[in-house]
């Protein structure tokens, strides 16, 4: 597979709390010369970052990061004040606790409100995998298919695993047409993406890849 098309589905990303605004710009700099799907960041750089590239390429944040136990009101004034200061892409982490408890309702209505709070903008949501059961998961598929939010996200990358081949082979299986998928966490070579590309995944969150790529010229 041609590496374009690999990098051309990349949300180029760095959370980590000791990113700083020099990091940040290296991560932008590299996803518009590699051309990735986006850059993936905090969300106190988004103003700041939307500003430095202009249009040359998308901002996506994160919301509820990375435990998605804060309130839903909370989430939807961080999904707004994203969304003004230039984010085009958010990803969402939904209330672990909440779907555990089997409180289906309030886990869906959450989303809603959040896609609705996005104003247009694309909606990604992070059912954290590593935590679920298989009917967990099951279940996540039926409300994020629901929700009218674009793509279900497997991890944060910041519990206790991150994507599995068979977490999006499962996917594949039970969420609607209109979701898409997107395998965040420990992707860390080209055969990993490929894999998770041969299994449907349209999104990969990941920062290797660009390292990897120029690691190689």
């Amino acid at each position: 597979m041609d590496v374009k098309n690999i990098l051309a589905i990349c949300d180029h990303t760095l959370l980590l709390q000791t990113a700083t605004w020099d990091e940040i710009k290296e991560i932008c700099d590299d996803a518009i010369k590699y051309q990735t799907a986006s850059v993936c960041i905090p969300p106190c750089y988004v103003k700041q970052a939307h500003e430095y590239m202009r249009d040359a390429m998308k901002v996506c944040t994160v919301i509820g990061f990375p435990n998605g136990n804060c309130t839903t009101a909370t989430k939807v004034f961080e999904t707004k004040d994203a969304v003004a200061n230039g984010a085009e892409e958010i990803d969402m982490v939904i209330n672990v606790g909440m779907l555990k408890a089997k409180n289906y309702d309030y886990v869906l209505d959450e989303i809603k409100q959040i896609k609705e709070a996005c104003g247009g903008k694309l909606l990604k949501v992070i059912i954290e995998t590593c935590l679920l059961t298989e009917d967990e998961k099951i279940k996540m598929c039926e409300i994020v298919t629901e929700s009218g939010a674009e793509y279900i996200k497997t991890s944060t990358g910041f519990s206790t695993a991150g994507a599995t081949f068979e977490d999006i082979a499962l996917f594949a299986e039970h969420v609607g047409p209109n979701v898409k998928m997107k395998a965040a966490g420990g992707i860390s070579s080209i055969a990993d993406a490929e894999k998770f590309m041969e299994l449907g995944a349209n999104r990969l969150g990941t920062s290797r890849i660009v390292k990897i790529v120029k690691a190689m010229q």
